[in-house]
């Protein structure tokens, strides 16, 4: 019968009772062998866990976005949006044009026109040039090859040497100035051959008469700092605010790092106001016949420098003023600065020519006449001084005609004394002398003549003779002109008027007359005045004969009047100021002439200047020819 299997329900070692060999109980069994503790496998992770993680960060990106979009677009929103737009706006400049300087004709003298300046950074063309993505090309020009082949490129565009345009290449810059003024066709051909050069917009001021009147007109140039064209010297510089006008401005959306202006994103915008052109009195043609005759006789006779004024008679208009030494006013650099308007800026003494003084004050007071007698001795004693004729006499019997037109020093003086000191200044004082003439130029000097509480009793020796006191030519061509306009002076004036951007004409304002003398005195002094340039015999031929202009009488003086030797602070022997001052036709003067030469060696007379510019004058302004003879008067008398 099969056995059933037995079945134990513990180990047989435990079974109660049991016991091994010897009736003790069975060891337990040996410990497993020691080692290294083994760590209990990690669970799994849970995948709730990290769902439950990212939730909580998803939820607090969310709310932070709520909190800052309604930060974004409610608490600030007017806030950011104004930042925004100061970003991408940029205010843009409108400069205004500059105004033209016109002759009385309208004959441009000077004006602007558009211009561009070429720039580079010669540091980013290195870069560029170095870039390795570059060089490994073959055949690529190194940055100093590429900056030679733009120098060269420029110089043949632009026809200019190319060697500065190179060293300012090579400068170790960001910004540099390539070609300051380029017109602009010219400028896109470079740009379009060079993409390293940009532009920047300029204004060329253009002088299409070149030196003529340079020293009148002035000079403007581009003003960096201001970025628009600034005079400097001249009327460019006395009428900058003129003729510079109001620039404007344009406030733009821009592209986002660019000057690149999006259209049709004008927020605000004020125009510029051009600049007013301004007229002048002068007269292109003659001035430009004065400047070639005053240099041409300068230089003949070897002054070291001289100038001319051509007054209208009756306005007191500036009709030319020249000067012997000029520049060129596109580049005037600091020989136009240097040499500035003498003119009005250099004042002198005027000798002779200020003899005219003595003898108004004689007749306006009327203690002389022209056909009075005086015995002149050789020389005259005033305080401590003896003065004398310029040519050696014994006492001579002159007419008051033959003072003047001989020109005789101790005539003069013995007038004077008659005259007083205070009649004569105050007629010095009438006819402008001391003081500026208010005219537009800049610089101009007032002259000078000492205070009258300083006057010693040779200062009176000294002043009606024209040595101790000094003027301009344009003061002396003033004081002329108050003769020629029957006593009444005008103040000189240069500009005529102002044309504004519209082209209506503004007539500059005229000045107030200032009546020096009577007509009857100004008719006298011109008659007196012929005998200057009468063409006699021996004692009766004045001393400005070579001033006489055929079929027109001419009304003058002429002028020596020593320099003072700053060796020994005491009047030269050999340095003189030659001067002649006159007006034609003398019964009714047109043109007023004031002649001024510095130091001739031989002490030539300017009276022959004075004829070639009146003849000039004559047939320029076509003046009648007069039909009455010649004026002749005796000036000494047996």
């Amino acid at each position: 019968m099969p056995r059933t299997a037995a079945t134990l329900s513990r180990p047989p070692s435990r079974a109660p009772g049991v016991r091994g060999p010897g009736g003790r109980r069975p060891s337990p069994p040996p410990p497993p062998p020691r080692g290294p503790a083994r760590r209990p496998a990690p669970r799994p992770p849970d995948p709730r866990r990290r769902l439950r993680v990212g939730r909580v960060i998803l939820v607090a990106v969310l709310v932070l976005c709520t909190v800052k979009l309604v930060e974004v677009q409610g608490l600030r929103a007017g806030e950011l949006s104004d930042d925004a737009a100061r970003q991408r706006t940029t205010k843009l400049v409108v400069p205004a044009e500059r105004g033209a300087i016109l002759d009385r004709y309208g004959t441009p003298l000077a004006f602007s026109v558009e211009a561009k300046a070429l720039v580079a950074n010669p540091r980013r063309i290195t870069e560029d040039w170095n870039d390795p993505a570059i060089r490994d090309r073959p055949g690529t020009p190194t940055p100093d090859q590429r900056k030679s082949a733009i120098a060269l490129g420029m110089g043949r565009l632009l026809g200019l040497d190319p060697g500065p345009i190179f060293a300012s290449l090579m400068a170790d810059r960001s910004y540099v100035v390539l070609a300051p003024l380029v017109d602009p066709g010219a400028a896109r051909q470079v740009r379009e051959a060079f993409p390293e050069i940009a532009e920047e917009d300029r204004e060329s001021r253009q002088y299409p008469a070149g030196e003529v009147a340079a020293t009148v007109v002035g000079s403007a140039s581009w003003n960096m700092d201001r970025a628009k064209i600034r005079g400097s010297i001249g009327l460019e510089s006395a009428l900058d605010s003129t003729l510079a006008g109001t620039d404007g401005f344009r406030v733009v959306d821009t592209a986002e790092g660019s000057d690149a202006v999006i259209p049709g994103t004008t927020r605000a915008e004020l125009p510029a106001q051009a600049g007013r052109d301004v007229v002048l009195t002068l007269d292109t043609d003659l001035q430009y016949a004065v400047e070639q005759r005053l240099r041409e006789y300068t230089a003949r006779v070897g002054a070291r420098n001289g100038s001319a004024v051509v007054l209208d008679a009756h306005t007191g208009q500036v009709l030319s003023m020249a000067n012997s030494g000029s520049f060129n006013p596109a580049a005037p650099g600091a020989a136009g600065a240097e040499l500035g308007n003498p003119s009005v800026t250099s004042p002198f003494e005027p000798g002779s020519v200020n003899k005219v003084v003595t003898m108004a004050a004689a007749i306006e007071a009327g203690l002389a006449r022209p056909e009075d007698v005086l015995e002149v001795p050789g020389n005259i004693r005033v305080a401590d001084r003896t003065i004398s004729d310029a040519w050696s006499h014994g006492t001579v019997r002159m007419t008051l005609n033959g003072v003047l037109g001989r020109s005789s020093n101790v005539g003069t003086l013995m007038t004077a004394q008659r005259v007083g000191p205070d009649r004569f200044g105050a007629m010095l004082e009438a006819l402008g002398i001391g003081s500026r003439t208010g005219v537009e130029l800049p610089g101009e000097s007032p002259g000078s003549v000492p205070a009258r509480e300083d006057w010693s009793g040779s200062t009176f020796g000294n002043l009606p003779i024209g040595q101790g006191l000094s003027m301009t030519t344009l003061q002396m061509a003033s004081m002329y002109q108050a003769v020629a306009n029957d006593g009444v002076r005008v103040p000189p004036r240069v500009v005529e008027a102002e044309v504004g951007a519209d082209g209506v004409r503004t007539p500059a304002p005229t000045p107030e007359g200032v009546r020096a003398m009577s007509p009857d005195t100004a008719r006298t002094l011109r008659d007196m005045l012929q005998s200057v340039t009468q063409d006699g015999r021996g004692a009766d031929r004045g001393t400005g004969p070579q001033a006489a202009i055929p079929g027109y009488p001419v009304a003058g003086k002429t002028g020596t009047a020593q320099q003072v030797d700053p060796g020994c602070g005491c009047y030269s022997q050999s340095n003189y100021w030659i001067t002649f001052a006159g007006m034609f036709p003398a019964q009714d003067p047109r043109y007023v002439v004031a002649l001024m030469l510095d130091r001739p060696p031989g002490g030539d007379s300017a009276a022959p200047l004075f004829h070639e510019i009146g003849a000039y004058l004559a047939q320029h302004g076509a003046v009648p020819v007069s039909t009455a003879p010649p004026r002749h008067v005796p000036l000494t008398l047996p």
